[in-house]
């Protein structure tokens, strides 16, 4: 005959924790990837939309609970969906046109969560992606930039956004062809100008153009770049930033004669960095 404690379900037992009074819990739940399905949509009709929302972001959620939590009362919800690497792109379509937004106190105006969110994933068919790159709002043209799956034209038209973070994330994306980088690389914004220089796909020209750029952030930047050539390296090693001599020791392409140069550095950080790489 069972006893009252072999009768009793475990503390940790998913169906108990799912019918648990403290909300953190069946959110905490709701996130697990051990989560079975069952359990997901009881979930997803959960009364708390922060239990709804790590539902929607669970990457084991049934594509038929997605659907549902993409008409969810919460745009938290709805965002989470649009991040979900099940979502379908049909319902990314969807919430390409949701105008949900929540205030963001940092900078001191509303964010359409939705659809930056819709922006980023890829999943999303590139005409919709296309559309939100033409969007009103910045910040949803800027998240539509560092996808991969924009459209070429999309990218040659976004290479002249107004806005600096739409050209940024551009300079980023790792689908920007090599002319569009180079035309980047010569922005008017540093921030700008360093991504360019950082991203490994920038040609070579611009490259060596940026190695006399006015910014040491830029060439600290450049001296990141895994394909900059020796001899670059070897005229940034002699520059007045240690940041930018600690990245030319970091590089993987600096040669052992530059390296031992920096070995000897008068900073102790550019030292570190240049005999750790010295076998």
């Amino acid at each position: 005959m069972s006893t009252l404690s072999e009768d009793k379900k475990k503390p940790d037992d998913p169906e108990e924790l799912a019918r648990s009074w403290d909300w953190h819990v069946r959110r905490k739940l709701a996130w697990s990837s051990e989560a079975s399905e069952k359990i997901l949509e009881k979930l997803s009709r959960d009364r708390s939309q922060w239990v709804r929302e790590a539902v929607a972001g669970n990457a084991s959620t049934p594509a038929a609970v997605l659907a549902r939590l993409a008409e969810d009362s919460s745009g938290f919800v709805r965002a989470a969906v649009a991040l979900n690497g099940r979502v379908s792109a049909g319902i990314l379509d969807l919430l390409a046109g949701d105008e949900m937004t929540d205030y963001d106190s940092t900078l001191q105006k509303n964010r359409y969560l939705v659809k930056e969110a819709a922006a980023k994933s890829p999943h999303i068919d590139p005409a919709t992606l296309d559309f939100l790159a033409r969007d009103s709002d910045e910040h949803v043209r800027a998240a539509a930039a560092s996808n991969p799956l924009l459209p070429l034209e999309a990218m040659s038209r976004m290479a002249k956004d107004v806005f600096w973070e739409v050209r940024n994330n551009l300079a980023r994306n790792p689908s920007t062809p090599q002319d569009l980088l180079a035309y980047l690389s010569a922005d008017r914004i540093m921030d700008v100008r360093a991504t360019a220089a950082a991203n490994p796909r920038t040609p070579a020209a611009a490259l060596v153009a940026l190695a006399s750029d006015k910014s040491w952030e830029v060439r600290e930047a450049l001296a990141k770049n895994p394909q900059l050539d020796p001899q670059t390296l070897e005229d940034l090693a002699g520059h007045w930033s240690w940041m930018v001599r600690a990245a030319v020791a970091e590089n993987p392409h600096t040669s052992a004669g530059t390296l031992r140069r920096l070995a000897e550095d008068p900073d102790q950080s550019v030292q570190k960095a240049a005999r750790s790489r010295i076998h």
